[in-house]
C-alpha cells in the first residue's frame, strides 16, 4: 500500500482566514455600518427641552432632544451647555442630558444659537 501525503494549504492555515462560524459584524468595517448624519442648519431644527426625573432615582435631569447634527457638533454643544449651566452632563442616544433643572437657561441659550427650541412636558 502506497502512502499518500496529504497536501495542506499552508497559506490559509498560517493567516487564520479559515473559520467555521462568524458573528455578524465581527470583522466588518465599523464605518460601513454607520448611518450618514445629515446636518441641518440650526434654524431648521426643532429642539425640545424637558426636565425629567424618570428612572434616575429622583434626580432631576434636563434632556434636550431633536438634534439633527453630527456627533462632533453634539459634543461641542454639550460642552457649551455644561459651562453655561455650571453642571455635568452627557450624551445618550443622540440626546443631551444636563444634571439639574436648567430648562429656562438652556431655552435661552439655544434660541441665541438660532435653534427653534420649545419646552416640552409638564
Amino acid at each position: 500500500m502506497a502512502t499518500s501525503k496529504r497536501k495542506s494549504n499552508d497559506s490559509n492555515a498560517s493567516t487564520g482566514d479559515r473559520f467555521i462560524y462568524k458573528e455578524f459584524g465581527a470583522d466588518v468595517n465599523p464605518s460601513a455600518l454607520e448611518r450618514p448624519a445629515t446636518e441641518l442648519p440650526a434654524s431648521q431644527q426643532n429642539v425640545r427641552v424637558q426636565a425629567s426625573r424618570k428612572g434616575r432615582k429622583g434626580k432631576t435631569v434636563t434632556v434636550i432632544s431633536g438634534f439633527q447634527v453630527k456627533p462632533e457638533t453634539l459634543e461641542s454643544l454639550l460642552k457649551q451647555m455644561k459651562t453655561q449651566c455650571g453642571a455635568g452632563g452627557t450624551i445618550k442616544d443622540g440626546e443631551i442630558e444636563i444634571q439639574g433643572d436648567h430648562t429656562q437657561k438652556l431655552l435661552q441659550f439655544l434660541t441665541q444659537l438660532g435653534y427653534k427650541a420649545k419646552i416640552s412636558g409638564g
